[in-house]
Protein backbone atom coordinates (compact mmCIF):
# COMPACT_ATOMS: atom_id res chain seq x y z
CA UNK A 1 0.00 0.00 0.00
CA UNK A 2 1.65 3.36 -0.73
CA UNK A 3 1.78 6.36 1.62
CA UNK A 4 -1.15 8.20 -0.15
CA UNK A 5 -3.43 5.18 0.82
CA UNK A 6 -1.76 4.15 3.79
CA UNK A 7 -4.42 6.62 5.99
CA UNK A 8 -7.79 7.06 7.22
CA UNK A 9 -7.93 10.45 5.32
CA UNK A 10 -7.66 9.18 1.88
CA UNK A 11 -9.43 5.81 2.39
CA UNK A 12 -12.71 7.71 3.81
CA UNK A 13 -12.71 10.44 1.43
CA UNK A 14 -15.21 9.87 -0.56
CA UNK A 15 -17.50 9.83 2.61
CA UNK A 16 -15.72 12.98 3.87
CA UNK A 17 -16.62 14.49 0.04
CA UNK A 18 -20.53 14.02 1.38
CA UNK A 19 -20.33 15.24 4.84
CA UNK A 20 -18.71 18.11 3.46
CA UNK A 21 -21.46 18.31 0.52
CA UNK A 22 -24.07 17.86 3.61
CA UNK A 23 -22.47 20.57 5.38
CA UNK A 24 -22.93 23.09 2.82
CA UNK A 25 -26.18 21.88 1.96
CA UNK A 26 -27.76 21.83 5.28
CA UNK A 27 -26.16 25.76 5.97
CA UNK A 28 -27.53 26.56 2.34
CA UNK A 29 -31.14 25.22 3.78
CA UNK A 30 -30.90 27.10 6.95
CA UNK A 31 -30.16 30.07 5.25
CA UNK A 32 -32.80 30.30 2.87
CA UNK A 33 -35.29 29.48 5.33
CA UNK A 34 -34.11 32.35 7.57
CA UNK A 35 -34.52 34.39 4.62
CA UNK A 36 -37.92 33.45 4.41
CA UNK A 37 -37.70 31.14 1.34
CA UNK A 38 -39.71 27.89 0.91
CA UNK A 39 -38.50 24.87 1.94
CA UNK A 40 -36.44 22.92 -1.04
CA UNK A 41 -35.16 19.46 -1.27
CA UNK A 42 -31.68 18.76 -1.77
CA UNK A 43 -32.41 17.11 -5.16
CA UNK A 44 -34.59 20.48 -5.70
CA UNK A 45 -31.23 22.44 -4.45
CA UNK A 46 -28.68 20.15 -6.96
CA UNK A 47 -31.11 21.45 -9.66
CA UNK A 48 -30.72 25.12 -8.72
CA UNK A 49 -26.85 24.36 -8.99
CA UNK A 50 -27.11 23.06 -12.34
CA UNK A 51 -28.80 26.16 -13.44
CA UNK A 52 -26.09 28.22 -11.78
CA UNK A 53 -23.57 26.49 -14.01
CA UNK A 54 -25.84 26.91 -17.07
CA UNK A 55 -27.45 23.35 -17.91
CA UNK A 56 -30.69 24.18 -18.09
CA UNK A 57 -32.11 20.98 -20.08
CA UNK A 58 -33.42 18.36 -18.38
CA UNK A 59 -32.13 15.19 -19.50
CA UNK A 60 -28.59 17.05 -19.20
CA UNK A 61 -29.63 18.06 -15.31
CA UNK A 62 -30.38 14.82 -14.80
CA UNK A 63 -27.11 13.36 -16.36
CA UNK A 64 -25.12 15.60 -14.13
CA UNK A 65 -27.09 14.48 -11.17
CA UNK A 66 -27.15 10.94 -12.46
CA UNK A 67 -30.79 10.39 -11.69
CA UNK A 68 -33.66 9.11 -14.44
CA UNK A 69 -34.92 12.13 -16.27
CA UNK A 70 -38.70 10.69 -14.84
CA UNK A 71 -37.13 11.73 -11.49
CA UNK A 72 -35.75 15.60 -12.55
CA UNK A 73 -38.96 15.80 -14.41
CA UNK A 74 -40.73 14.79 -10.81
CA UNK A 75 -38.26 17.27 -9.03
CA UNK A 76 -38.93 19.90 -11.40
CA UNK A 77 -42.72 19.91 -11.81
CA UNK A 78 -42.49 20.66 -7.73
CA UNK A 79 -40.20 23.47 -8.27
CA UNK A 80 -42.52 25.02 -10.68
CA UNK A 81 -45.62 24.26 -8.77
CA UNK A 82 -43.23 26.42 -5.64
CA UNK A 83 -42.79 29.02 -8.07
CA UNK A 84 -38.96 28.74 -8.13
CA UNK A 85 -38.11 27.78 -11.98
CA UNK A 86 -40.67 27.67 -15.20
CA UNK A 87 -40.29 25.14 -18.62
CA UNK A 88 -39.79 27.01 -21.84
CA UNK A 89 -39.12 25.91 -25.30
CA UNK A 90 -35.62 26.23 -25.90
CA UNK A 91 -35.00 28.80 -28.28
CA UNK A 92 -32.70 26.17 -30.33
CA UNK A 93 -34.63 23.46 -30.58
CA UNK A 94 -38.66 23.88 -30.01
CA UNK A 95 -39.63 20.54 -29.23
CA UNK A 96 -37.20 20.52 -26.45
CA UNK A 97 -37.99 22.42 -22.74
CA UNK A 98 -35.69 24.11 -21.13
CA UNK A 99 -35.72 24.72 -17.03
CA UNK A 100 -35.47 28.48 -16.64
CA UNK A 101 -35.89 30.47 -12.83
CA UNK A 102 -38.32 32.81 -12.64
CA UNK A 103 -37.72 36.14 -10.85
CA UNK A 104 -38.42 34.57 -7.58
CA UNK A 105 -35.95 32.00 -8.49
CA UNK A 106 -33.22 34.41 -9.36
CA UNK A 107 -33.39 36.56 -6.58
CA UNK A 108 -33.76 32.33 -4.31
CA UNK A 109 -30.49 32.09 -6.07
CA UNK A 110 -29.21 35.69 -5.27
CA UNK A 111 -29.32 34.37 -1.33
CA UNK A 112 -27.93 30.90 -2.07
CA UNK A 113 -25.23 32.54 -3.50
CA UNK A 114 -24.60 35.03 -0.47
CA UNK A 115 -25.17 31.77 1.44
CA UNK A 116 -21.66 29.96 0.05
CA UNK A 117 -19.80 32.71 0.46
CA UNK A 118 -20.92 33.33 4.19
CA UNK A 119 -20.25 29.30 4.64
CA UNK A 120 -16.57 29.52 2.63
CA UNK A 121 -15.92 32.54 5.09
CA UNK A 122 -16.82 30.17 8.03
CA UNK A 123 -15.06 27.30 7.18
CA UNK A 124 -12.03 29.28 5.75
CA UNK A 125 -11.87 30.25 9.75
CA UNK A 126 -12.55 27.35 11.09
CA UNK A 127 -9.78 24.93 9.11
CA UNK A 128 -7.72 27.41 8.14
CA UNK A 129 -7.58 29.74 4.75
CA UNK A 130 -4.88 27.93 3.59
CA UNK A 131 -6.15 24.95 4.14
CA UNK A 132 -9.75 25.05 2.26
CA UNK A 133 -8.07 27.01 -0.56
CA UNK A 134 -6.03 24.11 -0.70
CA UNK A 135 -8.71 21.47 -0.74
CA UNK A 136 -10.59 23.80 -3.60
CA UNK A 137 -8.01 24.07 -5.91
CA UNK A 138 -7.75 19.72 -5.79
CA UNK A 139 -11.86 19.85 -5.84
CA UNK A 140 -11.63 22.23 -8.94
CA UNK A 141 -9.06 20.39 -10.76
CA UNK A 142 -9.50 18.15 -13.99
CA UNK A 143 -9.59 14.55 -12.49
CA UNK A 144 -10.10 13.02 -15.45
CA UNK A 145 -12.40 9.95 -16.58
CA UNK A 146 -13.75 8.12 -13.80
CA UNK A 147 -11.78 5.19 -13.40
CA UNK A 148 -12.42 2.19 -14.87
CA UNK A 149 -12.02 -1.95 -13.94
CA UNK A 150 -12.04 -4.91 -15.50
CA UNK A 151 -12.98 -7.91 -13.62
CA UNK A 152 -9.23 -9.47 -14.54
CA UNK A 153 -7.59 -6.13 -13.13
CA UNK A 154 -9.11 -6.82 -9.44
CA UNK A 155 -9.28 -10.35 -8.81
CA UNK A 156 -6.54 -10.35 -6.50
CA UNK A 157 -7.39 -7.44 -4.59
CA UNK A 158 -8.71 -9.29 -2.07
Amino acid sequence: MSAVTAGNDVRHLLLSLLRGFYWFDEGLQNYLQARGWPVVTRPQSMVMANLVLGVRRPSDIARNMGVSRQAIHATIGQMVELGIVELIDDPSNGRIKIVKPTRMGDTMRVDAQRSMIIMAEELGRRVGAGRLLTAARVLDADWGAPMAFRPEDVANDR
